[in-house]
């Protein structure tokens, strides 16, 4: 599944938001080496640089168009950056990390159960791994994604289709705190003020959970798959009053200390 940087990051301050929360709750100490791990085109990695002005800091992605708008980002606002293209589910550290950021990209990744404590392990004594997953799937937009799937024409090429399951805060808690000096886990819905009407809700999902079903889709299929979804966003997602869209969006937020 191929990603595009551009289309990601048309709301990128909006997108930003949740890393500098999840970054603000870390246990201060000093950092030396970080990881950003599914930097995407660099906006978290950028939060990660302020919050550690010291560190050595690597910047992985999986995605060749997100490395090379990661690495221009880099060659203008942060030079102190090792942009590298890789597989974020078999990542293993070159040396002991003190924080390991993952900022919307795990929920990609299967076997959390089996991938979290890997994580941790990379860690060095009192290091933090540090991660925010959209925990949105039973929001409209994405009720309506799976709805438009199964009923269109197109509904047998998504027969055997299925999203890396995801967990509650629970799952992780009592996955990690038998690994970690502490562990804190919470959820925020941030209610997003979208310009553009519910096109603007179709054009945030684009940049993300749409991508895995245009995938499986030809050009012209993708056209009637988009018409579908934007009038199932148009019943969900009513203008406000000043003609923007309210759009929620729940994060759940693991800072693991070990």
């Amino acid at each position: 599944m191929a990603w595009s940087a551009t289309q990601y990051s048309l709301f990128e301050n909006e997108r930003t938001r949740a890393v500098r929360d999840l970054l603000a709750a870390v246990p201060p100490r000093p950092v030396r080496h970080a990881t950003d791990l599914g930097c995407g085109p660099g906006n978290s990695t950028e939060v990660l640089l302020h919050h550690c002005p010291d560190a050595v800091v690597v910047a992985l992605d999986s995605d060749k168009d997100m490395i090379e708008k990661a690495r221009e980002r880099q060659r203008l606002k942060v030079p102190r950056v090792r942009c590298e293209i890789a597989d974020i589910g078999k990542w293993t550290a070159p040396e002991p990390q003190d924080l390991i950021l993952a900022n919307a990209s795990l929920q990609w990744v299967p076997d959390h159960g089996t991938l979290y404590p890997h994580l941790v392990r990379q860690l060095s004594e009192g290091g933090s791994l540090a991660v925010q997953t959209p925990d949105n799937l039973e929001e409209p937009a994405h009720r309506q994604l799976r709805e438009v799937a199964g009923r269109g024409r197109w509904a047998d090429k998504f027969a055997d289709f299925m999203l890396p399951p995801r967990h509650n805060a629970s799952f992780y808690y009592d996955l990690l705190s038998p690994l970690c000096a502490r562990v804190d886990v919470w959820r925020t819905t941030y209610h997003h003020p979208l310009d553009g009407g519910a096109e603007a809700v179709v054009e945030w999902f684009k940049g993300s959970a749409l991508r895995p079903y245009l995938a499986r889709l030809d050009e012209d299929e993708q056209v009637d798959f988009l018409q579908m979804y934007l009038q199932a966003m148009q019943r969900d997602y009513p203008p406000a009053t000043d003609g923007k869209v309210l759009l929620p969006f729940p994060r759940l937020f693991v800072v693991a200390t070990r």
